[in-house]
């Protein structure tokens, strides 16, 4: 099936793929070629996608996503988002201290919009710290 993972800085992928899996407002789920016409809400978390059928876990490959839509019918996956970053890309001890950061700016949050935004950052550096662990365990 074709996947594609939109940005708002462009698409980020365009492959034919076996299998994805990806965080939805209702929980995670498998999008494989011939599913159900579907359209939800993606949430911040991790895609993991299976090229061909015969890809062991180690296989696979990752992305921290923000919040989007999804959209599949029985041969294609569309994934629009405001940021995605592949698993290669996230360096672990950056999004740790991100994330710590992050973290300290919700607490010292003096109103509404200052915990709102920092809320998003702790979302968004948790998810790419999520990824990296997903890469190195299943990489070894």
């Amino acid at each position: 099936m074709n996947f594609q993972l939109v940005t708002l800085l462009g698409v980020k992928v365009d492959a034919d793929v076996y299998e994805v899996i990806l965080p939805t407002k209702d929980g995670e789920i498998a999008v494989f070629p011939g599913h159900e016409p579907l359209v939800s809400i993606a949430v911040p978390g991790a895609i993991a996608v299976r090229h061909t059928k015969g890809d062991t876990d180690e296989k696979l490959e990752y992305f921290a996503i923000s919040g989007g839509v999804v959209e599949v019918s029985p041969e294609s996956l569309k994934v629009l988002v405001d940021e995605a970053d592949h698993g290669d890309d996230i360096v672990e001890a950056e999004s740790k201290a991100a994330l710590e950061r992050a973290l300290k700016m919700q607490g010292e949050a003096k109103n509404q919009v200052e915990l709102e935004k920092a809320s998003a950052l702790v979302d968004r550096h948790a998810v790419r710290l999520k990824v990296s662990d997903l890469r190195r365990r299943h990489r070894r």
